[in-house]
């Protein structure tokens, strides 16, 4: 069979949610792919003031995405940095402690339970798309505690996966993200990326992958990966003279912190399955278009996946794994100082200097 089916699953998993500052639909989709390794957490509650939107793309196995669908928020919301009101320290710490808490026994073991088989050649966990509820959200305890077992010196997935999650709270909204899966914003209908793709041909990561000790080779990380952040890749974080940050693929997010304005309209969190097939400003066009005719926010993102589809495996593209979350402000934004379109596209071309680099130079 290989990576491709002979025809694509259409079948989609979508979801609609809102409370009083939001609403978002959702929609995924197998589509060419042999399995699916997408995931997603849709929390518009994660406590009274904030809301959290998160896309796991896994690549060698879906396991690793569907670990942070369910744990990444958690860890986001037990952070003694969110309870202080900092956010983006709290996410980024969260990006690492994916890392931490699949090694060992008790790590081996969580992914045993999300998984439904062990591929015998690889002995890497497989399993079932996974997303958890608002309801699951705030119900594991605190501690991780470190078990004795069979799997103590397990060093973690072979396998990885993208994160980029969205974090609203008031009029602040926090993106982060490590690997290609990306967040657009649309301001006054155009499109402004609030995260960028970690490639290994970006100066910031090729120049990381080499004082790793690592190579890039047909634009990929030692020939295999073609992402230069990810949590899990294990293999690739065995450096123990570097911190976390300075392996040759890391989790080390990189955080964006705007603060949203009476001219913003939507959110799209979105694997690179879409983002292979469509320009930020062409699926936010493609979304206007869309929500002139149609009030239900999944309806939308399925018609996304749709027209992503491709009709054949010929191409390449079009072919991904697809998910898709579209989060739309329900009501104007009270911002303190007066906007307008210049001063919008200033702040969105200047993002660059207000992103948080987490990586030492």
């Amino acid at each position: 069979m290989g990576i491709y089916l002979s025809s694509p699953k259409t079948e989609k998993f979508s979801e609609d949610g809102e409370n009083y500052r939001l609403r978002y639909g959702l929609s995924s989709m197998q589509g060419w792919r042999a399995t699916m390794e997408d995931a997603h957490a849709a929390l518009p509650d994660l406590d009274a003031s904030t809301s959290f939107f998160g896309v796991y793309d896994g690549h060698g196995g879906k396991v690793v995405a569907k670990f942070c669908a369910k744990f990444l928020h958690q860890q986001v919301l037990r952070s003694e940095a969110y309870m202080a009101g900092e956010i983006g320290t709290s996410v980024q710490k969260a990006f690492f402690r994916m890392d931490e808490m699949m090694r060992g026994q008790r790590g081996w073991r969580e992914l045993a339970v999300l998984g439904d088989k062990i591929n015998k050649f690889t002995g890497m966990i497989e399993g079932l798309i996974w997303s958890p509820r608002s309801s699951d959200s705030n119900d594991q305890p605190d501690d991780w505690a470190f078990e004795e077992g069979p799997h103590s010196d397990f060093s973690g997935p072979t396998s990885g996966s993208t994160a980029c999650v969205a974090i609203i709270r008031n009029n602040q909204l926090v993106v982060a993200n490590a690997g290609d899966s990306r967040c657009v914003i649309s301001r006054k209908r155009k499109a402004y990326d609030l995260s960028r793709d970690h490639k290994p041909d970006l100066e910031a990561e090729r120049d990381r992958i080499l004082k790793a000790g690592g190579f890039i080779h047909a634009g990929r990380v030692n020939g295999s990966l073609n992402l230069a952040r990810a949590i899990g890749d294990m293999e690739f974080k065995q450096n123990k003279f570097l911190p976390a940050e300075k392996q040759i693929v890391t989790a080390n997010p990189d955080i964006n912190t705007v603060e949203l304005c009476d001219d913003d309209e939507f959110i799209v969190l979105a694997c690179d399955g879409i983002w292979d097939c469509l320009s930020s400003q062409q699926l936010v066009d493609f979304i206007h278009e869309q929500l002139s005719m149609e009030s239900k926010l999944s309806a939308v993102c399925e018609r996304v996946l749709d027209r992503c589809l491709a009709p054949s495996t010929a191409a390449g593209e079009g072919c991904d794994n697809m998910t898709m979350m579209l989060v739309q402000f329900k009501q104007p934004i009270q911002h303190t100082a007066s906007s307008n379109e210049q001063s919008s596209e200033s702040e969105f071309a200047d993002s660059g200097s207000k992103q948080k680099e987490n990586e030492s130079k």
